[in-house]
C-alpha cells in the first residue's frame, strides 16, 4: 500500500525521490534508462501524468515502464482522461490554492465512479501551486493564480486547511519548467503547521536544489524536466535523497 507506506517513511525520517514521467514528451530511450536507474534502488516512486496527454500513447508508455520496474507508479493526473488502471495508485489531486470548484470537487465527482470501475487506489491529496517566476503549463490549465513565492503564511494555512479536511497528502508544486523551486522559507512554514507527508516539485534542476527542498522539510521530492533533458545526473540526485536528510 502507497500510502502507508509514505507515512512509515516520514516516521522514519527517510527522505524519497520521485521521477515524474509526461507521457507526451516519453520516449523508449529515456523510459529504459530511468528504469533501470529505478532498479538499482535509486528511484522510489514514478508519478505519471503530464497537462496535456495522448492517452493512447500514454497507455502504451506506461505499460513499457511497468515492464521495466517494479517501482511504484502513481498517476499524477493533469485531466479528467489519465486515469489507467496500470497504475498502482491515483494521487487524488484537489487545487485547494486555487479557487476554480472544478478542480476542488468537480471533475471529482464526474470520475469517482471510473476510478472505482478501475479499482484505482486514490490518495486524497492538497495541491498547492506556487509561484516558480514565470506562468507555467498547470497554471493556465487550472486557470488559477498560484500562491506569491514570498507568501509562505499563506501556504501554510492553505496547507493546515487541507489537512483539516482530511487529505492524507501535501504537495507544493512551482510547476514544470519553473524557473524557481519552491522557497525552501515556504517549505518550513509549511512543514511546521501540518504533520502529513509533504511533497515537493517543480524547479528541482541540480543535487543543490534538492537538498535545500529536504534541508526545509520535504518529506519526498519530485523531479521531471531535468530527468527529460539528461537522466545520467540521477544517481548524483539520489546520493543527496539517500543521505539521510533530517527535518530539523
Amino acid at each position: 500500500m502507497i500510502l502507508p507506506a509514505l507515512l512509515r517513511a516520514r516516521s522514519q525520517h527517510r527522505k524519497l525521490l520521485a521521477v515524474l514521467v509526461d507521457p507526451d514528451k516519453a520516449s523508449r530511450e529515456n523510459l529504459e534508462t530511468l528504469g533501470a536507474y529505478a532498479n538499482e534502488g535509486l528511484v522510489d516512486y514514478f508519478l505519471w501524468g503530464g497537462s496535456l496527454v495522448n492517452e493512447g500513447e500514454s497507455s502504451y508508455y506506461l505499460r513499457l515502464l511497468k515492464s521495466i520496474t517494479d517501482v511504484p507508479v502513481l498517476l499524477f493526473p493533469g485531466s479528467v482522461y489519465q486515469l489507467d488502471e496500470q497504475a498502482d495508485a491515483l494521487l487524488l489531486l484537489s487545487l485547494i490554492s486555487g479557487r476554480n470548484p472544478e478542480l476542488l470537487i468537480g471533475h471529482h465527482v464526474t470520475v469517482a465512479g471510473r476510478i472505482k470501475q478501475l479499482g484505482l487506489t486514490p490518495i486524497p491529496t492538497g495541491y498547492i501551486l506556487i509561484d516558480g517566476g514565470r506562468p507555467t503549463s498547470v497554471t493556465y490549465m487550472s486557470g488559477t493564480t498560484p500562491i506569491p513565492s514570498d507568501k509562505p503564511a499563506i501556504a501554510a494555512a492553505t496547507a493546515l486547511a487541507g489537512e483539516q479536511l482530511g487529505l492524507r497528502l501535501i504537495y507544493l508544486d512551482a510547476g514544470s519548467g519553473a524557473l524557481n523551486p519552491v522557497d525552501a522559507r515556504m517549505i518550513r512554514a509549511v512543514r511546521a503547521e501540518v504533520d502529513l507527508p509533504l511533497i515537493v516539485g517543480g524547479g528541482i534542476r541540480s543535487p543543490e536544489r534538492a537538498r535545500q527542498a529536504l534541508n526545509a522539510g520535504a518529506d519526498l521530492i519530485v523531479v521531471g524536466n531535468g530527468l527529460e533533458r539528461d537522466a545520467h545526473w540521477l544517481p548524483e540526485l539520489a546520493e543527496v535523497v539517500r543521505g539521510g536528510v533530517r527535518v530539523g
